[in-house]
């Protein structure tokens, strides 16, 4: 009876024990921990927040009939959920295929999803919808390759440029579009931006020598000339800025802003010319730097001869560059318009496509005269005593 007893005792202690600890992998809390999680929940519930979540299991896949004769299918999923206040919870979530939508996000097991839920009025997850598959791992695996060939093949000017593109995002992300999403004005705060990143990346890469303030000066002037052509011919053609979808979507956000929709326009410009204006001015500047020093004797005429001579032989393929990029992100938008048969004439009257002829050929403006001035800079700044003194310096 003892023996019985005992046996029973140790059952019991044994399930208690697994009771207490737990069998399973899920982090265990203390009461005042579980309080705080409660809270976060309560807190969570109130709010439309994405959570991210694992595809554990494909429930069903059930064929639905819509109008017009048409099916969609809708997909439900065991999801775990991987970040938040929720982490760890399994949930049920629906994922609707529509038919021939080009927006559908099929999912299968093991796949990464964000995930919206809702919630009863205790925080309990009732349901649930796939928003986005997630791809932020694949960015930075990609990143991190960009990285390391960049400082593979570029050595230390790879590093410099890695540091410099860094702080190129950070004025970007954390300075310039705060400030416009503020209401302040995105030319003034543009044109500051790109004048700041301009120097800073200049001065990292070149250091400090008449070769980097040349650069910095062509840059400069290339870029503001652009950006006021862009202005100019934006407001003659009376532009709104409101060509693109995303540019509209802007005018109904909570924030309640008051937008300056062509100054936008004009922050854009200045950005995605600004890398190219810098190459350029810099490829110039450098030629004109290695010739004068290997022929210190160079008159100042043959130099800037020799300097236009480069510039021309750059202006074909950068000035493609510049407005290659600006068609290609319309080719969607160019092909709707030729497949519904729209003339020509009309096509290049639509806002958002004079928006991008403009943009393209005032960046390509600014990029051709930034040449000019930048061998004009450099064959006054590279005089003979100069490039002697850098030479033997070198040497």
């Amino acid at each position: 009876m003892k023996k019985i007893f005992f046996s029973l005792l140790i059952i019991f202690f044994l399930i208690f024990t697994l009771l207490l600890i737990g069998c399973s992998d899920e982090q265990r809390h203390t009461i005042k921990e579980w309080e705080e999680i409660e809270k976060e929940r309560l807190s969570a519930s109130k709010e439309e927040v994405q959570y991210r979540g694992k595809v554990l299991e494909v429930i069903s896949e059930e064929k639905q009939e819509v109008e017009g004769g048409l099916e969609s299918t809708l997909q439900v999923l065991k999801v775990k959920i991987t970040n938040g206040p929720f982490k760890g919870e399994t949930v049920e979530v629906n994922n609707l295929l529509e038919a021939n939508s080009a927006y559908n996000i099929e999912v299968s097991k093991g796949d990464q999803i964000f995930i919206i839920p809702e919630f009863d009025q205790e925080a309990n997850i009732v349901n649930a919808y796939v928003t986005e598959i997630v791809r932020d791992k694949y960015l930075i695996i990609i990143t991190v390759l960009f990285t390391i060939i960049l400082i593979i093949i570029g050595k230390f000017k790879g590093l410099k440029a890695v540091i410099t593109l860094a702080i190129t995002a950070v004025a970007v992300v954390k300075i310039l579009l705060p400030l416009i999403l503020k209401g302040y004005n995105p030319i003034l705060i543009s044109v500051v931006i790109a004048l700041t990143i301009t120097v800073i990346t200049l001065l990292i890469i070149s250091g400090i020598n008449r070769k980097t303030f040349s650069t910095i000066i062509g840059t400069s002037i290339g870029i503001l000339i652009g950006g006021a052509l862009a202005l100019i011919f934006g407001n003659l053609s009376n532009l709104t800025g409101l060509g693109s979808e995303e540019a509209r979507m802007l005018a109904y956000i909570p924030q309640d802003i008051s937008f300056n929709f062509r100054g936008i326009l004009f922050s854009g410009i200045i950005l995605a010319s600004l890398g190219a204006v810098m190459d350029v001015s810099m490829s110039i500047s450098s030629s004109m730097f290695e010739i004068a020093k290997a022929d210190p004797t160079i008159r100042k005429n043959d130099l800037i001869s020799a300097g236009m001579n480069v510039g021309r032989d750059i202006i074909g393929t950068m000035s493609n560059t510049l407005i290659l990029v600006y068609i290609g992100s319309s080719v969607p938008l160019i092909l709707l318009f030729l497949a519904y048969d729209i003339q020509f004439i009309e096509i290049i009257n639509k806002d958002i496509i004079a928006s991008e002829i403009i943009r393209a050929l005032s960046g390509s403006i600014g990029l051709i005269l930034a040449i000019p001035i930048t061998v004009l800079i450099s064959a006054s700044m590279f005089g003979r005593k100069y490039v002697s003194r850098a030479k033997h310096k070198k040497l």
